[in-house]
């Protein structure tokens, strides 16, 4: 009997071929040794830098330090369930967190993982947690306000939709009061909010969510939390988990989304502590030599996207804590170089009742009038160097020298500016309010008021405008101009004299 070997062969041939097909392989490792929070790997060598492992009891890893004979992981979950000799599997993918539509209103975990106990978030999208900044080509220049609602804010020290403004202070000086005044102002303008709270107690994030719930911000806010109880790892994950929710609505969508990191110095940290138990080699105040590089690849990602790529934008609040108004500290001075401009609280005006308690001498933002509409520009183009001469004037008048007519008003006027600026928290001014305000005040109207009439005459006179002449703040919000100025003052001038006399304003629609 003849065989047909050429038949067996070829048979032979595509059975080696499909061997394998069916198996799942895994390239596994072992577990040298475990830390806090941290884990030394032997065995993965094909590993790449930022993949997801897998221990074998579930919990996630991220590749860290890849060295000669050992891999360097991060436990992103609870470091004690992990034991020297488990197995790790690589998963092949990038660390990555899910994203899109279903999770506005969640608050979540840096991975993604909800928290808020409203069940399994269901989506299908998901983004990497780490992207390459879009290069220069790609962007437009920020030209496009994003009011914060905060009178001080977006009169002198205007935000722009893709700018990346700090904020910094002491503790307890109103940082987060400024942030999440910035998101509740946000109502009913499309922009999609992410609230990242970095190592803050539990509690005081409750208290955040349960305010953004009531004034209906949760409706376009994400929250992201890894708690002071949370591992370094999550709160080092948190900012890139929390800006690569942000990018879908960007990217995919087109919209303008804003990111608030509060705060960053805790994140520095927390990379800190990984770093040192990594055996990084620590450089100065003990952070790692790279410590630059981790806010400077967060924050590049700010960007007002060109017309061609969607014209989406992410803006980006950093909060930063300064010790003691410490501000040329390591991590400080990194943060304010990697920004565009900076908003300095200032611990002695917060106890003197100044709040927001904004130092405008060396707050700035390097974005400037090209973030404000032409008519808040108009308004408040004097208003930071009439507050600057008069902080100058002021701390020569307490020598108790006698002042010319002149600087006795220029102080006069300082003071009741200083006054006006002040605003209660969770209080957001829309911005035509704001302009018909701040003209009342620079213009002088309120040069002859007591100073403790000056926030109740403001009042008033924004309900009067409400009342009785809306087409001028509809005007304002609108065609973004200054309505006709001899008319504003009169109507200004008509409404104080009432208010002198103690009469209430003679409230007419303008088609009476």
């Amino acid at each position: 009997m003849k065989v047909n070997t050429d038949e067996i062969v070829s048979v032979l041939q595509q059975e080696i071929k499909d061997y394998g097909a069916d198996l799942d392989i895994d390239e596994v490792g072992t577990v040298l040794e475990v830390g806090d929070g941290i884990a030394r790997i032997y065995g993965l060598k094909n590993c790449m830098a930022g993949e997801m492992l897998e221990f074998e009891n579930g919990i996630m890893g991220l590749a860290f330090n890849l060295e000669e004979n050992s891999v360097g992981v991060v436990i992103m979950g609870d470091f004690l369930q992990i034991k020297e000799g488990f197995t790790i599997k690589r998963t092949n993918r990038i660390l990555e967190v899910p994203a899109g539509e279903a999770m506005i209103g969640r608050v979540v975990s840096p991975l993604g993982e909800p928290l808020d106990g409203k069940g399994p978030i269901k989506t299908s999208k998901t983004r990497p947690i780490e992207i390459i900044a879009p290069g220069i080509a790609r962007r437009q220049p920020v030209a496009e306000p994003l009011q914060t609602g905060i009178k001080a804010i977006d009169s002198m020290i205007p935000i722009g939709r893709g700018q990346r403004e700090l904020i910094i202070g002491d503790r307890g000086t109103g940082k987060t009061a400024i942030a999440i005044d910035a998101i509740i102002n946000q109502k009913g303008k499309g922009v999609i909010c992410v609230y990242v709270a970095i190592g803050q107690k539990s509690s005081t994030v409750a208290g955040v969510i349960e305010k953004l719930e009531k004034v209906g911000a949760m409706d376009y806010t994400i929250v992201v939390s890894a708690s002071a109880s949370d591992p370094a790892p999550l709160q080092y994950l948190a900012p890139y988990g929390g800006t690569a929710m942000a990018e879908h609505f960007m990217y995919e969508e087109g919209k303008a989304t804003l990111c608030v990191y509060d705060d960053l110095s805790k994140q520095a940290n927390a990379y800190r502590q990984m770093s040192l138990l990594l055996r990084r080699p620590p450089g100065r105040e003990a952070y790692p030599g790279d410590v630059f590089y981790l806010h400077s690849r967060l924050l590049e990602r700010a960007v007002k996207l060109s017309d061609k790529y969607g014209s989406g934008s992410l803006t980006a609040l950093p909060i930063i804590e300064t010790q003691e108004g410490e501000v040329s500290a390591y991590i400080p001075t990194n943060v304010i170089s990697i920004t565009d401009g900076q908003i300095y609280l200032q611990p002695d005006l917060f106890a003197a009742g100044v709040r927001p308690a904004v130092d405008v001498g060396i707050s700035v933002s390097r974005v400037g009038g090209a973030a404000q509409i032409k008519a808040m520009k108009k308004v408040a183009g004097t208003l930071k160097l009439d507050l600057a001469q008069f902080r100058a004037l002021e701390a020569f008048a307490q020598l108790g020298t006698e002042l010319d007519a002149v600087t006795q008003r220029q102080i006069d006027r300082g003071r009741r500016l200083v006054e006006l600026l002040k605003q209660a928290q969770y209080k957001p001014y829309p911005v035509e309010m704001q302009v018909i305000s701040i003209y009342a005040g620079t213009k002088g109207f309120m040069d002859n008021l007591p100073i403790e009439k000056v926030l109740d005459f403001e009042s008033k006179l924004l309900d009067f405008f409400e009342k009785a002449h809306p087409q001028i703040l509809s005007n304002i919000k609108e065609k973004k101009e200054l309505p006709n100025e001899e008319e504003l003052s009169k109507y200004i001038t008509d409404f104080k004299q009432s208010y002198l006399e103690g009469k209430p304003a003679d409230i007419r629609t303008e088609s009476e």
